[in-house]
């Protein structure tokens, strides 16, 4: 078999197992390499195998047409003139990390083949190198580019069929959320869902119910913040006619226009204890009874609730039903705050970006930079409060570049060692001082301090923990 890569070879016969009906069909492969008679012969071997080739005799001229995203190889020389293979490597990589690049060197330098796999290239061969040891690694980085064209649709159709599309993120904490939300979503299990104001509650809610058997019917939704008790249990429950002032007509109510399908309270700490009971037995009976009437309806629905607060503390201080939180509490989802998934922070930027570019239709650019200075901002709102930034920054933006100074909030006031203070740490030195003071009231007796603040003993120790407040008295 012919030996390639030798000045004095000649061009190479192709070998019985490389055949046009072969597994190297159809491919898209650009050969850069400055001496013509290698690119020719080795252009010639991969045509007959079956590929679609292409040849670029230097470094720019492969850097121009491998970034382009036409091939799904690349084969490129290490040295050739001003632009080597390393840098065609780099620009590739950096423009269509789905093209595979195998590296050739004549000089035997492991060294370079190795920083070439560094920086992402499938493989390397040597010069002179047989025909068949080529084809061999040129069949194998084709796979893996099938391979991962395969995932990729994979995880596009994951998206759309898993309703994931606008859950963004890529840390070990999301990963682990969605896959527990495509194991759970299909079961009937209620689900209480925690996390700080802004992290995503309703998203995970909108997942489960559309991965669930109840996907095709009603996902109705309730803020139980921004509604007073009479008017939420006349929304939810419905009324008969002239069960009060105004009721002119029979109303049917919010469970009933959820029956078959899904019930999302959002903020339900914020109910009162009676609106609790009654809700209790709505979910434990699958019963209600409209204002005003004597009769019950049964409905079916499942209740995915959502909450920023901690309702173990809420139990505690008698706001909240202990039976209803075990109630809601058969399946947990606690959704971590940006602070702690900071590595998910450029790929929300640029999902925003994108679609408030579209929404807009602008061409806002991020400057270079901002978005490490982005990354470490503490971000008190979450992905609610990131979205807002960077749809500001996108309307307000001159030049089609957003700078630092366009997506990042106001200056807040600085602590002593001159680093920016968030909302969250202003808050949380008022705590603080607050339980400071009242432990040095009544020295240190957390019972004596925790009546005094009307709290639980355990919410208080649970604040000293997370304050680090350590006081022991005097």
């Amino acid at each position: 078999m012919a030996a390639i890569g030798k000045s004095e070879a000649p061009l190479a016969s192709l070998s019985n197992d490389a055949t046009a009906s072969g597994p190297l069909a159809g491919a898209k492969i650009l050969v850069v390499d400055d001496q013509r008679n290698m690119r020719t012969t080795l252009a010639m071997l991969l045509r007959g195998a079956g590929c679609d080739v292409e040849e670029a005799a230097d470094g720019q001229a492969g850097r121009e047409m491998g970034a382009t995203g036409a091939y799904d190889l690349v084969m490129t020389d290490l040295r050739m003139g001003e632009s080597d293979g390393i840098e065609v490597l780099r620009a590739v990589k950096e423009a269509q990390p789905m093209t595979e690049v195998i590296v050739m060197t004549a000089y035997g330098t492991i060294e370079s083949a190795v920083q070439a796999m560094r920086l992402g290239a499938f493989d390397y061969i040597q010069k002179p190198f047989a025909e068949q040891e080529l084809l061999v690694k040129v069949n194998k980085a084709l796979e893996t580019r099938r391979m991962h064209g395969q995932m990729r649709l994979f995880q596009e159709e994951f998206k759309e069929r898993y309703h994931f599309a606008k859950i963004v993120g890529r840390s070990q904490a999301m990963r682990d959320i969605m896959t527990r939300v495509v194991k759970i979503a299909p079961t009937d299990a209620t689900v209480l869902i925690t996390g700080e104001s802004g992290t995503g509650k309703e998203l995970i809610a909108r997942a489960v119910h559309a991965n669930s058997k109840r996907g095709a019917h009603p996902f109705v939704t309730v803020n139980c913040a921004a509604i007073s008790e009479t008017l939420l249990e006349s929304e939810l429950f419905g009324h008969a006619r002239g069960a009060f002032t105004g009721a002119i007509a029979a109303r049917k109510g919010l469970f009933e226009e959820a029956d078959g399908g899904t019930f999302f309270f959002d903020e339900i700490a914020e109910t009162t204890l009676s609106f609790q009971a009654k809700l209790l037995r709505a979910i434990q009976e699958g019963e209600i009874r409209r204002i005003g009437e004597n009769k019950t309806q049964h409905i079916d629905i499942r209740v995915v609730a959502a909450t920023n607060v901690d309702l173990r503390d809420a139990v505690e201080d008698k706001r909240f039903r202990e039976d209803l939180y075990y109630r809601l509490n058969v399946v947990r989802f606690q959704l971590p705050p940006l602070r702690e998934r900071r590595e998910d922070i450029p790929l929300l930027v640029e999902f925003f970006l994108d679609k408030y570019n579209r929404k807009m239709n602008a061409r806002a650019k991020l400057a270079e930079g901002v978005i490490e200075q982005v990354v470490t901002y503490t971000l008190p709102g979450n992905v609610r409060e990131l979205e807002n930034m960077v749809e500001q920054a996108v309307a307000l933006s001159t030049g089609g570049v957003i700078t630092a100074d366009d997506i990042l909030p106001e200056a807040l006031p600085e602590s002593k060692d001159g680093k920016r203070r968030t909302l969250a740490d202003i808050v949380d030195d008022a705590e603080r001082r607050a339980v400071v003071e009242v432990l040095e009231t009544f020295g240190g007796s957390r019972e004596r301090a925790a009546e005094a603040l009307n709290i639980s003993p355990t919410t208080l120790w649970r604040k000293m923990t997370r304050l680090g407040v350590t006081y022991e008295g005097r």
